[in-house]
């Protein structure tokens, strides 16, 4: 049996491969066999890391939600004021949207909510996102009446970066004009309305 240690390290190998899988072929379409194959493993030891596909997905799917908020911590943490945070963040994502594809396994699993586990690890990575939002706009908005509050222009932020991924895939905006609007509306959400 092998140690705990090394199944973990051997976990996240696998994690970006599976993530990968699932956003291009989505849940219902990706068999475990394929897991396997661009592994490069055996369907057993995917088996020996989770108990079943789903687990295999929500793993997946929480590797992304990891990796995004760690690169937004890392940027936010680059800042020299609350508002200049928040202005970087938008700017990183005006460059990098949808850059890797991981938003790809979000859509996917947006499309089998159906599931249990699924929509728990969705409504906690959205959760997450605006837990993280909300106080970066909170700490910008410092000292101002804030229209559209925090909270809710959090999830306006959210909204905005979902649109302009759903635009690119579509080809109905150019990566210049996505970013252009993310930095334009993000900003004004940043600033809500001054008093006076």
């Amino acid at each position: 049996m092998p140690r705990v240690p090394r199944l973990e390290e051997r976990r996240k190998e696998l994690l970006p491969i599976l993530a990968q899988a699932f956003g291009e072929l989505g849940y219902r379409r990706t068999t475990t066999a394929e897991l396997a194959r661009r592994c490069e493993v055996r369907e057993n030891i995917l088996y020996r890391h989770w108990s079943d596909k789903s687990a295999m997905f929500v793993a997946a799917l929480d590797y992304v939600h990891d990796l995004a908020i760690h690169t937004w911590q890392r940027v936010l943490g680059e800042a020299k004021s609350p508002a200049a945070a928040a202005e970087r963040l938008l700017d990183y994502e005006a460059e990098h949207l949808g850059e890797f594809g991981n938003y790809r396994i979000i859509f996917s699993a947006l499309g089998d909510i159906d599931t249990p586990e699924i929509k728990r690890a969705l409504r906690r990575m959205y959760r997450s996102f605006h837990r993280l939002l909300h106080a970066t706009l909170s700490d910008a908005r410092r000292g101002r009446e804030r229209a559209p509050e925090a909270e809710q222009a959090a999830w306006a932020v959210i909204g905005l970066g979902t649109i302009a991924t759903i635009l690119g895939e579509l080809d109905l905006l150019s990566g210049k004009k996505r970013g252009e609007m993310i930095r334009r509306v993000g900003r004004a959400l940043i600033a809500g309305r001054r008093r006076g």
